[in-house]
């Protein structure tokens, strides 16, 4: 099977602007999320999850109550556990919260929280994350136009098969197959059959 391509966020450039680390979630319905990164520090992400912060967290809560862009000092949630303080002994001194939820009510909310240790977030900077949660979350919306002949040429590419193989087994020219492929990649908006194939996984659809 050919190396899957998972990634949906530019992730070396919100690195470069979250220097202290973030972590970004999205599409979260009533369990996981469809996909995530946590590049916070490790002995943070450690003590976070020891001593059950995320209850406690305003950041957390925020997110889930909200939706857009604010920046963790503007958060006026009470905070006694104090979260934010033990935050900052970790070099999470400055951070800017992002939440983005769908219009059509479907339930399912992106966010992000990223940090830095030497300033508050620009607002050029602010709006690049809002940006960068916004099209992973749009990006990782199911497609709803994808066809079962271009589930079916998917399913096959997913078993290692090659595109003559695959013609031959649905009796189709290579070129439908090719056809179909590329179709199914515009509407998963994959760049590549890898991440074409990782995104219908996700979405269930193979």
């Amino acid at each position: 099977m050919p190396e899957v391509d998972t990634s949906t966020l530019p992730i070396h450039s919100i690195a470069g602007v979250a220097i202290s680390g973030f972590y970004v979630a999205l599409r979260v319905g009533f369990a996981f999320p469809l996909e995530e990164h946590n590049l916070l520090p490790e002995a943070w992400v450690r003590y976070y999850t020891q001593n059950g912060l995320m209850l406690h967290d305003p950041v957390m809560r925020w997110v889930y109550a909200n939706t857009g862009v604010v920046r963790w000092s503007e958060i006026e949630i009470p905070d006694p556990a104090n979260v934010m303080l033990r935050a900052k002994e970790h070099n999470l001194v400055y951070g800017l919260a992002v939440s983005y939820s769908d219009a059509d009510n479907t339930g399912q909310r992106s966010f992000g929280s990223f940090c830095r240790p030497d300033r508050e977030f620009t607002s050029e900077e602010s709006v690049f994350l809002a940006k960068a949660v916004q099209e992973g979350h749009d990006d990782m919306s199911p497609p709803r136009t994808i066809t079962e002949a271009e589930i079916e040429a998917l399913r096959y590419l997913n078993r290692g098969l090659r595109f003559k193989q695959i013609a031959f087994e649905l009796d189709v020219s290579e070129a439908a197959i090719k056809a179909r492929l590329k179709n199914a990649k515009i509407k998963l908006r994959a760049k590549t059959n890898s991440q074409a194939l990782s995104k219908a996984v996700k979405f269930g659809l193979i």
